[in-house]
């Protein structure tokens, strides 16, 4: 007996509604699996279909990541031949995951690079001395040079326009871009002052608004989880209107800013002692702030840090799969 004889029409149609649909899903199930090469990678995800797809995979750390102007190349620190500090390395690549480049190769500390502007330069910091400075070169990793040297650990850089953004002291600073005239931004209760978390307390990860207007960065507030519980604030860049943008002291930061500089996306690496490292986005105002990792993610695989695509319908991230 056939289906087809035995059924009433609108029971067909409905079969046939259902069979396609759960086709469609099977499909769509199918294609909506994380790619996995080697333990670390640079990774987009289409904020609107939740595709995601493995533009470069590392077998070592990566941290990071930034994206040109042109929005065609990153620079991301990676270790090399080895796994301590002094093994990381500043590297580029380009976007579709050709043409890796080592820019620095010796036995420094190299982390934490971002682009000048005009993509000529890249800034980044290196323990070359007692501590942590502010270093510069070309885009090809030529005529390295010191930019700036506080007298300490000088951390968490971000460049837009003439300005250069970091953290000191736990604090926020500016400075021009040439290493001239830093100014105080921030003045965070208990600055400085070690408790039972990871950083002392203070503000960190500062990130300049594509105008160059305002600074997103995250304050640590508390102690009673070790990974620190920190919340997000945007201050002027004049140091003035500091206003707050969450309130649940979860352990997150590495704010970015949309390129429209109307939205803001930020990881959340722990809530209270369970691991999470999930991405969120909220509006620049702090409103409609939610998680936007995808479902299909596996506990397994952790986002570290988040970055918007030029036209910002996608992010770019490094993520890890945990042993």
């Amino acid at each position: 007996m056939s289906i087809k004889g035995n059924l009433p029409k609108v029971a067909l149609v409905t079969l046939l509604v259902v069979i396609t649909a759960a086709i469609m899903l099977g499909c769509l199930s199918a294609a909506q699996t994380v790619p996995q090469e080697e333990r670390w990678g640079i990774y987009a995800l289409d904020l609107e279909t939740q595709a995601v797809e493995l533009l470069y995979t590392s077998a070592s750390a990566i941290s990071t990541v930034r994206l040109d102007d042109d929005g065609d190349t990153f620079v991301f620190s990676q270790m090399i031949d080895g796994d301590n500090n002094e093994a990381t390395e500043i590297c580029t690549v380009r976007i579709d995951g050709q043409g890796f480049t080592r820019l620095t190769d010796n036995a420094f500390w190299d982390v934490y690079p971002v682009w000048s502007p005009d993509g000529s330069q890249i800034a980044f910091l290196s323990f070359r001395q007692t501590d942590l400075d502010i270093h510069v070169m070309d885009a090809d990793g030529s005529n390295e040079r010191l930019l700036y040297n506080s007298g300490f650990h000088d951390a968490d850089i971000d460049w837009q326009g003439d300005k250069v953004v970091f953290t000191s002291n736990s604090r926020i600073w500016i400075m021009n871009s040439d290493g001239t005239q830093p100014v105080q931004v921030t003045n965070p209760p208990r600055a400085g002052e070690w408790g039972n978390a990871n950083l002392p307390f203070g503000d960190y990860d500062p990130r300049l608004s594509p105008d160059g207007s305002r600074i997103v960065f995250e304050r640590l507030e508390g102690d009673d989880s070790p990974h620190g519980n920190y919340n997000l604030f945007i201050i002027n860049s004049d140091g003035t209107g500091e206003t707050r943008l969450t309130d649940s002291g979860f352990s997150q930061g590495l704010a970015s800013w949309s390129h429209s500089g109307e939205k803001l996306i930020y990881i959340v690496a722990t809530i209270g002692e369970a691991g999470k490292f999930d991405a969120y986005m909220m509006n620049a105002d702090g409103t409609d702030n939610h998680n936007i990792t995808p479902g299909y993610f596996p506990a397994s695989f952790l986002v570290h840090e988040a970055i918007f695509s030029t036209d910002d319908s996608s992010i770019f991230f490094i993520g890890e799969w945990w042993k």
